[in-house]
């Protein structure tokens, strides 16, 4: 009999993390932490993917706008990469929860022996009951901050990565709108939700347009890439609103929300 527990990737995007200021928005740290500590409770294993070291590490610097120079972006990442395991260490400690930080370049997926590595770690410390929080290491990986066609998109390809390399039954990315859209929904009131996606095909990459919030980089479009990736690999995917934390028991619990692509078996 196989007692494995579920396995859930759970990405979160720049946008959920700040506020409409650029701010850091504590009460969303606070809700999300909450939530994922409290399913962590019930059981589920957990890795968190996260975005924000940039944006986070401009507000620590008193930068008024997102940094345009690598080193700049270097420069906040680093910063904001301190910043960021601080309030999450902070926050899942108030639940009891022991965090761990991963930052991953593209070798480190792309060379067999550290694949190897890597899964293990993260296989150690899910036996260890530990939540895992991943980014991209802005801070040394210029090619994945200057490329316009990044290996890991906003952190939204780097889950799926994940999600794959560890095995996981779901990916959960949160998203800045309530899932995927006919259109897009910040220009167009008539757009209408798609519940359910069974085929990602190059019209569906049509519906997707151009980049995200202007406090992220990603889009509706590398969340697509992300969902062809996962999915293919047997793991079901779901887009919600990541302003929502408390979705994550909806869908969980069976019920419909935001965009589900199922796994391909």
């Amino acid at each position: 009999m196989n007692n494995r527990k579920t396995r859930l990737v759970i990405k979160v995007g720049t946008s959920s993390l700040t506020n409409e200021a650029g701010k850091n928005d504590l009460r969303e740290f606070d809700r999300l932490s909450c939530v994922i500590s409290d399913l962590h409770n019930q059981g589920y294993e957990i890795i968190l993917v996260s975005s924000g070291a940039i944006a986070i590490g401009s507000n620590k610097l008193g930068m008024k706008e997102r940094p345009t120079s690598m080193r700049m972006k270097q420069a906040a990442a680093a910063t904001g990469q301190c910043s960021m395991m601080f309030l999450y260490d902070k926050f899942f400690s108030d639940y009891d929860k022991t965090i761990a930080q991963i930052l991953l370049n593209a070798e480190d997926i792309q060379q067999e022996e550290k694949k190897e590595n890597l899964t293990n770690t993260f296989q150690a410390l899910l036996e260890l009951d530990v939540i895992p929080i991943v980014n991209e290491n802005d801070s040394v990986s210029y090619t994945e901050i200057e490329s316009a066609d990044r290996l890991f998109g906003d952190n939204d390809m780097l889950s799926a990565v994940v999600a794959v390399l560890c095995g996981a039954d779901q990916l959960i990315i949160l998203s800045d709108i309530n899932g995927f859209y006919d259109k897009d929904p910040r220009f167009y009131p008539d757009a209408k939700l798609l519940t359910r996606v069974d085929e990602i095909t190059p019209e569906t990459y049509q519906l997707a347009g151009g980049a995200g919030s202007k406090r992220g980089t990603g889009g509706m479009r590398t969340k697509l890439q992300a969902a062809e990736l996962a999915t293919a690999q047997g793991i079901g995917v779901h887009v919600i609103n990541g302003k929502r934390p408390d979705i994550l028991y909806r869908i969980l619990n069976g019920q419909e929300e935001g965009t589900y692509f199922p796994g391909k078996h």
